[in-house]
């Protein structure tokens, strides 16, 4: 089943022009839409699945953020940029959190709360998916919740609360934002990482650029979008990084949905000019992390 949204989900104007058309490349090869507000140029998925059917479009074994383990190549490529990246995760929230109380949605199989545990953090996580969240409590005893919105304490707060690629498959996107200002104690931090729509490897790829991820990625963020947003809910951007290796791991994947095979060589061109051009500000990094705080903060 799919929804259409009748107005942009940031600044609420029902006026909205085509952007592009793909498909679902990575499971079940149906078209969808991108369409850009006329008002504020945010792009996103419409018509959409709905929160109740969006469940299918997760269901694959070869799903990587949920499952550890897998052999192959890319899978292979996953893991070692995850090893790597956990440091520089937690080197983020060491930096800026003002406290070692973590809230981290979306946490799939618990490696980064798991890698902030060891460290001395107070971790909590959030994720629907079952498979995930069970692996996850049995092998690092992390209190996991099912929902954000209904799964915390009324007084629970964090000192940093993390999406790691999360924000953009969120249907509530209005509550789920508000609910987050809500629970972050004063002079938190809220972490929040996002593939960058407007990054030099987006454009050269088009319809086939992976981290379009229809239709599981409902929002299609770049920097103007996501700092809009977070002014909407009363938060303001105090940093922005790369991540640069998600350049390289997108363009792989995009290869792959373009070519029907990994041209690795091109690739890693891809990857590399991406990161160049994101010097420019109006086109950044292909993933970006961006620092949001209470405007009071």
């Amino acid at each position: 089943m799919t929804e259409k949204l009748s107005a942009c989900p940031i600044c609420n104007n029902a006026d909205e022009a085509f952007y592009l058309e793909g498909k679902d490349y990575f499971l079940t090869k149906e078209p969808f839409q991108i369409v850009e507000c006329r008002t504020c140029g945010f792009r996103y998925t419409n018509p959409r699945p709905t929160e109740e059917s969006s469940g299918k479009y997760y269901q694959s074994e070869d799903y990587i953020s949920h499952d550890a383990g897998k052999n192959g190549l890319i899978p292979a490529l996953y893991g070692i940029a995850r090893y790597f990246t956990l440091r520089s995760k937690f080197g983020i929230v060491k930096r800026y959190s003002p406290g070692n109380s973590i809230l981290d949605i979306g946490c799939g199989t618990g490696e980064f709360l798991n890698y902030c545990q060891k460290k001395g953090y107070k971790c909590t996580g959030v994720e629907p998916s079952e498979k995930a969240r069970t692996f996850a409590e049995t092998n690092y005893k992390l209190d996991v919740k099912t929902d954000f919105l209904n799964g915390l304490e009324a007084t629970s707060r964090f000192d940093c609360i993390t999406l790691w690629h999360v924000l953009e498959h969120i249907h509530q996107l209005d509550k789920t934002m508000m609910k987050l200002t809500h629970v972050l104690s004063p002079g938190a931090i809220l972490i929040v990482a996002l593939p960058n729509s407007n990054s030099h490897d987006a454009s050269s790829y088009q319809e086939f650029w992976a981290a379009f991820d229809l239709p599981r990625h409902l929002y299609h963020f770049n920097r103007e979008s996501l700092i809009a947003l977070a002014k909407k809910h009363q938060l303001s951007c105090h940093k922005i990084l790369p991540q640069k290796l998600d350049s390289y791991y997108i363009s792989l994947l995009s290869e792959k949905y373009k070519r029907g095979s990994a041209n690795y060589f091109n690739a890693f061109f891809h990857g590399f000019l991406s990161n160049i051009k994101a010097r420019v500000p109006q086109i950044g990094h292909s993933s970006e992390i961006y620092i949001l705080k209470h405007k009071i903060s």
